[in-house]
């Protein structure tokens, strides 16, 4: 907890009041408990006045046009640009966070980039975006401003993605999703060990969510895994939680295994062998996964989308260039009709790799 609360102070939901006068927040299942003048864990959310405020509502770290499959999202909208933003701070404690610098953020005052929601939506009109991602640190933190934009961004015709740990408790989830269009959801090991050790969180959480996006939303999900050397990359560990994503999920939910490279507070472990995530795939398909990527390596085999009807490459991918198009405009199989899951319109887009940083203002 921190005292000394900055920033702007946007009346915030999903708290409760207790009788030692402290006071809730019910956003994810850490349940911080506050006095006045005392931030949570994550840093962003505060109890001052009495009431819970945002500290972050309207402020972003910054803003950059990337591809959709950077998110990752290899089934929702392909080849389009999505605009990108996060703010600061984060509910969990990961300490192998490849983007620390935005997540484990202590100064509010590092959020330069100001845009109210509608700024926002604007400009992703304004720059051909198809799409508005929530992402770089974790946007259950930020609900407020995240649902703000999200309505903002529906009414101009565009989609909402969140990137996100889902780690968020059950009514706080079901009003943040009740926004989005898509999510891609960090399932980071599949060991109560791991999430306690590493994330300083529990795995059943993340389970939940997951389970809830699958059969209670028409949220598109798709679920990214970081493998760890020594950590979560056992043969165990990646055909338990692939199994459990085919049967409690379903098998046309979209795994991606990515590589680790040092960073944070585990710079003593070395890079994710590529051999490694080629496992991974394998196993997980050998679990009735239909899709399954790998990523942060060149992998092209890894990258493609493949018909599990007939097994013709459906979509090519080399990095986030869409190499190979083979879907009918109803997205099935060109070759053989299969329908394929996902989100997809009848032409691909053609961003490809680009990455574009902005800047917004009021």
């Amino acid at each position: 907890m921190e005292n000394a609360i900055q920033g702007s102070h946007f009346p915030a939901r999903h708290w409760r009041r207790l009788d030692d006068g402290r006071i809730q927040c019910d956003v994810c299942p850490r349940r911080c408990k506050l006095h006045d003048g005392q931030r949570g864990l994550c840093f962003v959310r505060a109890c001052a006045d009495g009431g819970m405020v945002l500290t972050t509502y309207g402020r972003s770290s910054g803003f950059c046009v990337d591809p959709i499959e950077k998110k990752p999202l290899n089934h929702f909208l392909p080849g389009t640009p999505i605009l990108s933003f996060g703010t600061a701070g984060c509910n969990l404690t990961c300490k192998f966070c490849q983007n620390w610098d935005i997540s484990k953020a202590r100064e509010i005052d590092r959020l330069n980039d100001a845009a109210d929601p509608d700024t926002i939506a604007r400009a992703a009109v304004q720059l051909g975006c198809r799409s508005v991602a929530f992402t770089y640190n974790d946007p259950v933190i930020f609900l407020e401003y995240a649902v703000d934009v999200a309505k903002a961004c529906h009414a101009r015709g565009l989609k909402t993605v969140a990137v996100t740990a889902g780690y968020v408790e059950g009514a706080a989830r079901a009003e943040f999703f009740a926004h989005m269009d898509a999510a891609n959801v960090d399932l980071k090991a599949f060991t109560e060990q791991f999430y306690h050790t590493l994330c300083g969180g529990h795995l059943e959480a993340v389970k939940e969510t997951l389970a809830y996006l699958r059969h209670q939303t028409a949220v598109w999900v798709e679920i990214t895994t970081l493998l760890i050397p020594g950590e979560n990359d056992s043969a165990a560990e990646i055909d338990a939680l692939s199994r459990w994503v085919a049967e409690a999920l379903g098998p046309d939910v979209p795994l991606h295994f990515s590589a680790f490279h040092p960073d944070w507070k585990m710079t003593d472990l070395p890079n994710t062998p590529p051999a490694t995530l080629t496992r991974a795939r394998a196993v997980a398909m050998g679990n009735g996964l239909r899709y399954v990527y790998t990523g942060n390596v060149h992998d092209p085999a890894g990258g493609g989308t493949y018909c599990h009807g007939c097994g013709a490459l459906l979509i090519g991918r080399d990095w986030y260039e869409l190499s190979t198009w083979a879907l009918t405009p109803e997205g099935g199989c060109a070759a053989c009709g299969t329908p394929v899951a996902g989100v997809f319109e009848s032409r691909p887009g053609t961003w490809g790799r680009q990455r574009r940083p902005v800047r917004l203002g009021r």
